[in-house]
């Protein structure tokens, strides 16, 4: 499967599409990137006058490339419109904000798959390479 085939299975559209491109995804691993909108609903009022990226935006955007990329991916061609990924945890840490129109790349690598449960260890970096947060996602593939 190919990686625009990987995108093209994403269950979600814009406006809530967080994923521009992945540059890299096998079995352990999955990195992809995705530029924010300045244009984007949630810029309007969080922070009046001085918007930044909401966290669970950021946490969507990690669980996007980072879990459900690579989820489609290790369950390959068995991934259709009857199966679903449901998020069942997540432990971020914010270090950094996030502006409009910044591009950032997230890094996902594999904890474990097994019995349907997906793990991965996730981060964020902006495009100085700054960590902007970090930490686990978990879903499970039905």
């Amino acid at each position: 499967m190919t990686k625009q085939e990987i995108i093209a299975k994403l269950p979600y559209s814009k406006p809530f599409l967080f994923v521009d491109e992945l540059l890299l995804i096998n079995e352990n691993r999955v990195e992809g990137i995705y530029t924010f909108d300045e244009n984007s609903d949630f810029y309007k009022g969080h922070f009046k006058d001085n918007p930044i990226t909401p966290g669970v935006i950021l946490t969507e955007v990690m669980a996007q490339i980072g879990l459900v990329c690579l989820g489609i991916f290790l369950v390959n061609n068995k991934f259709n419109k009857n199966t679903s990924i449901a998020l069942t945890s997540t432990e971020i840490d914010f270090l950094k904000p996030v502006f409009p129109n910044e591009k950032v790349t997230v890094i996902s690598e594999k904890v474990y798959f097994r019995f349907g449960k997906l793990k991965c260890k996730v981060l964020m970096k902006n495009e100085k390479g700054d960590e902007v947060c970090n930490g686990t996602i978990a879903g499970m593939i039905v």
